[in-house]
């Protein structure tokens, strides 16, 4: 087969493969790219198995630009920016790739080489020799790197029948409450004297950044329609909550803290970063 063939048959894998350790569409795109313009400069006599060459320089290359980024300020997005086309290609992405949105963020908040260890060998089943040779250190401690990734996972989104999954069964009901815009349910949901509190940046001009009793905040969210949709619950540092994630990315945290009888008593809306 062709090299040119060999890559045309890998490029979905490969493009999955950036997709989750970047976390964008275009990122990964990208990245896959390149991986072809580095085939021209390689006799392809001299590649024993261009699938593996592929995949290596792929990650390689995602760890370079996981490694390169830099942590810049959020903008606040308006409404309007949630309709965007290109929030819209990462969300069809998404659903094309059937990519968990709580995974990316979860994801989002590894350091680089746990990030790239895990989804090589968790998602890819890439053997730790490889994923070792990628990252350039022992295959103990590539070991070690995925497993640390996992337990952070697990924090993240703990396993059905814990306590912590039962708070997180909350915030399902609450979100899924929300986007339908059922008012009622969510008003069963929030303790009379429930109080929602927002950053301002989060926020439309003139919009309070406090809100007070269950139907206030009821109402309230037919305007955040959009953003709630790209909401997922996860733990947020072990308390219950949700991250608002556009493409999959971070965009803001919503934590909720329950009272005695399991009534969300407080809302706390920050930005992610």
């Amino acid at each position: 087969m062709e090299l040119i063939d060999e890559f045309q048959a890998a490029r979905p894998r490969l493009l999955s493969l950036a997709h989750r350790i970047l976390g964008s569409r275009q990122d990964a795109e990208d990245a896959v790219q390149t991986v072809w313009t580095r085939a021209h400069t390689v006799d392809p006599a001299a590649l024993d198995n261009p699938g593996a060459w592929f995949t290596t320089v792929t990650a390689r290359l995602c760890v370079d630009q996981l490694r390169a980024r830099v942590r810049r300020p959020e903008i606040p997005l308006l409404g309007q920016d949630f309709q965007s086309e290109e929030l819209a290609a990462e969300e069809a992405f998404l659903r094309r790739e059937e990519v968990s949105r709580a995974l990316l963020v979860l994801l989002d908040a590894l350091p680089p080489r746990q990030r790239v260890a895990y989804v090589l060998h968790d998602l890819f089943a890439v053997p730790f020799d490889r994923v070792a040779e990628v990252l350039e250190i022992r295959t103990d401690a590539a070991k070690k790197l995925a497993s640390r990734a996992r337990a952070a996972l697990r924090a993240g989104h703990p396993e059905p029948g814990t306590p912590a999954a039962s708070q997180l069964r909350v915030v399902d009901a609450f979100l899924a409450a929300a986007r339908g815009g059922d008012l009622a349910q969510l008003v069963t949901l929030l303790a009379p004297d429930a109080v929602r509190l927002a950053d301002p940046r989060l926020l439309p001009p003139g919009a309070p950044t406090e809100v007070r009793g269950a139907e206030a905040i009821a109402t309230e969210t037919r305007a955040f329609a959009a953003r709630i949709a790209l909401a997922t619950p996860l733990l947020l540092a072990g308390r219950p909550g949700a991250v608002i994630a556009p493409g999959g990315r971070p965009y803001a945290l919503i934590r909720l803290h329950l009272d005695p009888g399991g009534l969300v008593a407080r809302i706390e809306i920050t930005p992610a970063r």
